[in-house]
């Protein structure tokens, strides 16, 4: 009979491999191999709550689809913004960049967002019990939102086209909090007990409004799997990584070891900062990346070192190691391929780049107004050269060059990065090119 289980479980696992192949196909995963917009649909309802304040919020989410996709399974990643749990938004500049780009690797992605806000503003301030009750409406949310697209896949036809064996769960600043919560706060019993997950008066513990329903919450969709395969976290923390055990879910974490914010190790963390309002003590990244370590947790850690908050939101080369990175990281897990922490190359707009002892440099690289392109390579070949923006839009286009140097200029293009193609003798040469 042993052998019987042993067969069965090799099938299942040989036919996961097949199907994981197939869906990783044509660079998916690993190149905006879908180059222009994603397709946006914007308010999906994937449930409701009680605010702090007792009042109901629907909660609603964006799904972001790469454009002329006909995959009928696709890998989701749900990105959950910051905001110090009093604010942020599902289409701020912290999350909208990940959802497209990933998007656009092929991915399905979706913004959502949850509950805010905390008691005792302006004054007396909130106190440790309030900030915990924040961070626990948001988990509900955001476990709600997991459980939306399953049961949409099961019962709902499917509407997103959702590999429900391959979700993960992404968050920036606040985000990566509930990232984080969501993946290892497994008990109930983990979470401090000066915070009420009952919604009711009693005793000594004064009530709080929308936190019934245990870890799970009450915020939508009861009865399926609130389940990750992995999770995602830019700048956020763990209420105790005491929390973590073996065989818990991988995790990457960005942090920068300047963070005034979040702490990148284990410190107190304000409402305020630096000292307006005290909350809680908590677990950084850095924390978190030693006790996953620790456990035998897979993950990757990337410090930023003296970099303070999400430095992504506001600098091109940051975001371009966040998304580079990030693309590996998710490509391990749902195309099977070797894990890598590191930097490697940025992901090539709608194409494969081609390995040739040819080559071409840009520089100075970033730039402000111009980059010289040294063609030396392609000597007495006709060059031409494309540049998409991170969009994926076509912003310039030289063809005939003959020249072994070329001066690009910026004109009017606005700050970001942008990725270039050298073409030659019908084959393609990618970089990229960051305007400043």
């Amino acid at each position: 009979m042993k052998k019987i289980y042993l067969f069965i479980a090799g099938t299942f696992l040989l036919a996961s491999t097949a199907s994981m192949n197939a869906q990783c196909a044509g660079n998916r995963y690993h190149d905006y191999i879908f180059p222009t917009n994603p397709t946006l649909t914007s308010n999906v309802v994937y449930g409701s709550n009680l605010l702090y304040n007792n009042t109901v919020q629907s909660l609603k989410l964006d799904v972001y689809q790469p454009a002329g996709d006909t995959s009928s399974s696709r890998a989701l990643v749900i990105i959950c913004h910051g905001g110090s749990f009093m604010g942020g938004s599902k289409t701020g500049t912290d999350v909208v960049p990940l959802s497209k780009d990933l998007a656009r690797m092929g991915y399905v992605t979706a913004s959502i967002e949850y509950r805010v806000g905390m008691t005792g503003l302006p004054f007396p301030g909130p106190d440790s019990a309030a900030a915990g009750a924040a961070v626990m409406r948001a988990v509900h949310d955001g476990r709600a939102a997991i459980r939306y697209f399953r049961k949409n896949a099961t019962v709902g036809g499917n509407t997103y086209k959702i590999d429900t064996n391959n979700i993960y769960f992404a968050g920036v600043s606040a985000g990566g909090f509930v990232a984080l919560h969501i993946a290892y706060m497994d008990l109930l019993s983990e979470f401090p007990n000066y915070i009420d997950t009952t919604g009711v008066t009693a005793g000594s513990v004064t009530g709080q409004p929308g936190m019934h329903g245990g870890l799970e919450g009450n915020s939508g969709n009861p009865g399926y799997s609130s389940n990750v395969k992995a999770i995602v976290n830019i700048c956020g923390a763990l209420g105790d990584t005491a929390w973590i055990k073996p065989g818990d879910e991988p995790v990457l974490s960005f942090h920068g070891t300047a963070d005034g914010t979040v702490p990148y190790g284990t410190a107190l963390i304000y409402l305020f900062p630096p000292a307006t309002f005290p909350l809680l003590k908590v677990d950084g990244s850095a924390t978190v990346a030693t006790k996953v370590n620790s456990v035998g947790i897979e993950n990757c850690m990337v410090t930023w070192f003296g970099q303070d908050h999400v430095p992504e939101v506001a600098s091109a080369a940051y975001y371009d190691s966040t998304i580079t990175i990030t693309r590996n990281f998710l490509e391990h897990y749902t195309c099977g391929i070797p894990l890598n922490c590191s930097y490697t190359a940025t992901p090539s707009v709608g194409i494969n780049e081609i390995a040739s002892d040819a080559d071409f440099n840009i520089y100075p690289n970033p730039t402000f107004n111009s980059a010289t392109i040294d063609l030396t390579a392609f000597k007495g070949k006709e060059v031409s050269i494309e540049l998409y923006d991170a969009l994926g839009r076509q912003s310039k286009n030289i063809t005939k060059i003959k020249s072994e140097k070329y001066t690009l200029q910026r004109d009017n293009l606005p700050n970001g990065i942008y990725f270039m193609n050298v073409l030659v003798d019908g084959k393609r040469f990618s970089k990229k090119i960051i305007f400043e």
